[in-house]
């Protein structure tokens, strides 16, 4: 007699394939799921199972078709909702990748932040932007480690703090139109100057208009300080994200 054990993902030959593999309560449950979902899934961009699953069932080894006993699902996770079961494993199990896979990750987030890093910051000696190959140069220089399961943006924040090591790197500042009525404008002036460098000033009609360079980290800071002092009658508009210096050729 043929075994009942099936391979569903294998059966219907598809190679986009991922496992996602949890263990709880000395047993061993897997998910076969689409590669390129289970990250979107666990970073909130996807919300549906159905594009993260390749079928809903949970299993104790996907790659033999052997599905989990439900008496096992109730004695490790203490629930015979299999779509709570499923949300779990989802987001603290281990997806399982290749080698191969995993260096291609790592490869592809080094780049990410590279770009992350070559679009907010510039050499504050001549104010002139890194290009994405010099910064990964840096990075590879001071030997920075990347994690492919981390926030790019994040991992990016404090790849920033390790290259000011090695070479001379700060955050490109944003230039700000800053518009207050007449009535807050003498108030609300004076909270953020401290944070801003005003470069213009002027009336119009009866508002007074600013315009502002700063460091980015300040942004939130000041556009509360203006909607709160102008009662949200103020207004603050992002004209430039990162000021540099104009040069006639790419940098290489």
């Amino acid at each position: 007699m043929a075994s009942r054990n099936f391979t569903p993902v294998n059966q219907i030959r598809l190679t986009n394939v991922a496992v996602v593999r949890h263990k709880k309560g000395g047993k061993r449950f897997e998910l076969a799921c689409f590669k390129n979902k289970v990250m979107s899934w666990r970073n909130k961009t996807e919300t549906d199972l159905d594009e993260v699953l390749q079928i809903h069932t949970i299993f104790t080894n996907v790659s033999k078709g052997q599905e989990a006993k439900k008496s096992d699902l109730l004695h490790s996770y203490k629930t015979d909702d299999e779509q709570k079961i499923i949300v779990e494993i989802l987001a603290k199990g281990q997806l399982q990748v290749s080698r191969e896979e995993r260096e291609h990750a790592k490869d592809a987030t080094y780049t990410e932040i590279a770009k992350e890093i070559a679009d907010r910051c510039i050499n504050p000696d001549t104010d002139r932007p890194y290009t994405i190959a010099q910064i990964e140069r840096a990075m590879k220089d001071v030997h920075v480690s990347v994690h492919p399961t981390d926030s790019t943006k994040k991992q990016a924040l404090e790849v920033i703090k390790t290259l000011k090591e090695s070479i001379p790197i700060a955050r490109a500042q944003m230039r700000l139109r800053v518009t207050l009525p007449k009535a807050q404008a003498k108030d609300v002036k004076k909270d953020i100057c401290g944070m801003v460098s005003i470069e213009e000033e002027d009336w119009v009609g009866d508002a007074l208009e600013l315009v502002c360079v700063m460091d980015p980290g300040r942004y939130r800071e000041i556009d509360d300080s203006v909607r709160k002092g102008t009662k949200g009658k103020g207004l603050v508009e992002i004209l430039e994200t990162k000021i540099t210096r104009e040069v006639d050729s790419v940098l290489q």
